[in-house]
């Protein structure tokens, strides 16, 4: 159906250069999940630049399919790390979507949602009933359920000095996944690295509130994130998605303040192989598949530090997938259900035929890859919760609770 939508009184002013940067060879053709899964060049990044182009134009007024050609889009930026004349596509689809943000509404579930992660009590309180759910039953098949109901604890800090780090807790991991937290201390720990919680007061980085294209209250919550935060120390995020948005503050503000900020983040993974000497390499070792979250792997390019910090304990396994995107994509797996669906079983594919029968885990440092791939039956863990796991067998038992 080609139905008209009605451009309102804010243009597009997607940056002419950025667009014309696009020569269309096609070299991103094989790393766009979208377009692997449809063959569509609509949902292809250069087809997607193509059709971004119409905006320059005074007559332009984005149809229902030109719409789509952009909400299908991952932003998994696997097409930045191949293109050869660095194409800034993801800048391009945030303002994208910026713009069409102020002409449609948002899916029902997807502002619901949005709106709830910055509510840590009403999270908390969510999670605690979708928890006793899944515990009765129901909600199995969703990908975005925590597995089972979180226990809260939090770590006594004794002292804290200004040039300490602060893991940074966010919002879905700090009442989804709060043993990841407790994974990243007790490696911290092992490594004598004394670490402050960011905590609630702090909140949501605000990234799925970007990659929504609600960049007005994305920025509220980044000024939010650096008001509350330290004014000094590293700031360390052991998800890949918080950790790509808290490195951009100083290009979406675009003030000192904030890039000063920016400056001071770094992936837990990145900041323990700078800055640590890790333990001997041990004998006997288990066989670990890497999975690269997209924000880890092509937004920060951090993700060989992950390797660094696996390697005295395991031996990885490489997909030869070349990092393709697993389909979670944030909020993507809930209006795109059907595409991320197909986008995961390219990955499923892959990871199947790895594990070949053998026992084999798999590990990746973002909270929606885990998820999302664990509803295909994978035993997936973020990588830090390995790592505890040997350091503790090193040091003896650590009992200390986030």
């Amino acid at each position: 159906m080609n139905t008209e939508m009605n451009l309102k009184e804010e243009p597009f002013l997607l940056e002419p250069e950025a667009l014309n940067a696009c020569v269309s060879c096609g070299l991103c053709l094989p790393h766009c999940p979208t377009y692997r899964v449809t063959g569509d060049e609509r949902m292809s990044p250069r087809g997607r630049i193509v059709l971004m182009r119409e905006t320059e134009s005074k007559e332009f007024n984005p149809t229902s399919e030109w719409v789509n050609s952009m909400d299908t889009c991952v932003q998994c930026r696997g097409c930045e790390t191949a293109c050869p004349s660095s194409v800034p596509f993801g800048d391009l689809m945030a303002d994208t979507k910026k713009a069409l943000a102020k002409i449609r509404k948002l899916p029902v579930a997807i502002r619901g949602g949005l709106f709830i992660l910055d509510k840590p009590r009403l999270l908390r309180v969510g999670t605690f009933f979708i928890g006793i759910m899944q515990k009765l039953g129901f909600l199995r098949n969703s990908s975005y359920i925590p597995s089972g109901v979180p226990v809260f604890r939090r770590k006594i800090l004794t002292t804290y000095s200004s040039t300490d780090p602060v893991l940074f807790t966010g919002c879905v991991m700090e009442a989804w996944t709060p043993w990841v937290h407790t994974a990243a201390l007790k490696t911290l720990d092992f490594l004598g690295v004394n670490v402050a919680l960011s905590g609630k007061k702090v909140g949501c980085c605000g990234a799925l509130h970007e990659h929504s294209g609600l960049r007005e209250t994305s920025l509220k919550m980044a000024e939010k994130v650096i008001d509350e935060m330290p004014t000094s120390g590293p700031v360390l995020v052991n998800s890949a998605g918080c950790g790509a948005m808290l490195k951009d503050y100083g290009k979406l503000l675009k003030t000192d303040k904030a890039k000063r900020f920016s400056d001071r983040v770094f992936d837990v993974h990145e900041w323990i192989a700078q800055n640590h000497q890790l333990p001997d390499k041990i004998e006997k070792k288990e066989r670990l598949i890497v999975q690269d979250p997209c924000h880890l792997k092509h937004v920060q390019k951090s993700h060989q530090y992950v390797r660094e910090v696996l390697a005295p304990f395991v031996e990885i396994v490489e997909l030869p997938d070349e990092g393709l995107c697993c389909g979670a994509g944030g909020a993507f797996s809930v209006s795109q259900k059907q595409l991320s669906t197909e986008i995961r079983k390219l990955k499923v594919r892959v990871l199947t035929e790895m594990i070949d029968g053998e026992e084999c885990r798999v590990v990746s440092a973002n909270p929606g890859c885990v998820t999302h791939l664990q509803a295909e039956g994978f035993e997936i863990k973020h990588p830090l919760e390995v790592v505890a796991e040997y350091v503790a067998q090193l040091s003896g038992p650590m009992t200390e609770e986030l």
